[in-house]
């Protein structure tokens, strides 16, 4: 049995699943830059955070590889021909590489901190532009391509799963999720949504869902906005699906280009909204932006024991 067949076994079950936290914010906490991930110029350290979400009891860890997409490159120049003539000599294939090097530090971490535990690792695949703006999302035919090419690089480099995150339309969501399905990738389908429980487009939950269930996504969430965001879009999500749900919220507050951490949530209060969470029916929990390894070590404690 694979280590995601165990996991889609207990949300078969209805019991509750562990995502890790935050990466991105994480790399920061830990005094790196996060602008290129980090993967290749401080392996050990990224190895290392996912280790720590491991050791924390997370049972599904995600890729460092959020926006990480040929795309996001490009786009600071002003075509191909540019980025070839100023940009450094290795721009073409860096994101194929990077994506590579992050399945493959996340499997290390695994191999090293599981202990017997079964740990999926999913990849974790966003919006092709910024997440929080869906009127700049590029046509069909551009996403389908964009997208197979990052799903196909997250299957050789041996993801267990895809983690399609803070997706911000039902049209971007159905290409992502069609993508995966095509590389032969089980994928887990993440909306980010507003205070209303809505989508930046105006589409609803319950549209999501309509939409993206005929694809088989063995689980919808919400995630990247503040815990009373998610838990309104948690509340659509269970009423408008019999398959499994979940969110893993951010806490503190976005300070371009990087974040800004507060103290709302320390891990005894994040764990008990988690437990709320856990009532209404969620049975995915993690943590997005601002949560550490000590959060998840909290969902773990406190929400897996409680379930024994």
């Amino acid at each position: 049995m694979s280590a995601y067949d165990a996991i889609r076994e207990r949300l078969a079950a209805g019991e509750l699943v562990i995502l890790d936290g935050a990466i991105g914010t994480e790399i920061l906490r830990r005094d790196l830059s996060w602008a290129d991930h980090q993967v290749l110029r401080h392996p050990d350290k990224i190895r290392g955070l996912h280790e720590d979400y491991v050791r924390a009891g997370a049972d599904v860890v995600t890729t460092n590889t959020f926006q990480l997409a040929r795309r996001s490159l490009l786009n600071h120049f002003r075509d191909r021909a540019h980025m070839r003539h100023v940009g450094a000599p290795d721009l073409d294939t860096r994101a194929d590489r990077f994506l590579t090097a992050a399945v493959e530090l996340a499997r290390e971490a695994r191999d090293r901190a599981a202990a017997g535990r079964s740990v999926a690792i999913a990849g974790a695949v966003t919006t092709l532009e910024w997440c929080f703006r869906p009127d700049l999302a590029p046509s069909e035919e551009e996403m389908r391509a964009e997208y197979r090419e990052i799903m196909d690089v997250m299957a050789r480099a041996g993801a267990d799963l895809i983690l399609l995150e803070t997706m911000n339309s039902i049209a971007e969501a159905r290409v992502g999720l069609e993508a995966a399905t095509e590389a032969g990738l089980p994928c887990w389908t993440s909306f980010v949504c507003d205070e209303r429980g809505r989508l930046f487009t105006g589409e609803s939950l319950a549209d999501a869902v309509r939409a993206l269930e005929p694809l088989g996504p063995d689980v919808i969430m919400v995630n990247c906005a503040p815990p009373a965001d998610c838990t309104a879009g948690l509340r659509e999500l269970v009423a408008a699906r019999r398959g499994p749900c979940g969110l893993y919220p951010h806490i503190g507050r976005f300070d371009p280009p990087e974040w800004l951490f507060t103290d709302e949530y320390p891990p005894p209060r994040y764990l008990q909204e988690a437990r709320r969470w856990a009532e209404m029916g969620a049975r995915v929990i993690g943590g997005c932006c601002g949560t550490t390894p000590d959060h998840i070590g909290a969902l773990a404690r406190g929400l897996h024991g409680e379930q024994a």
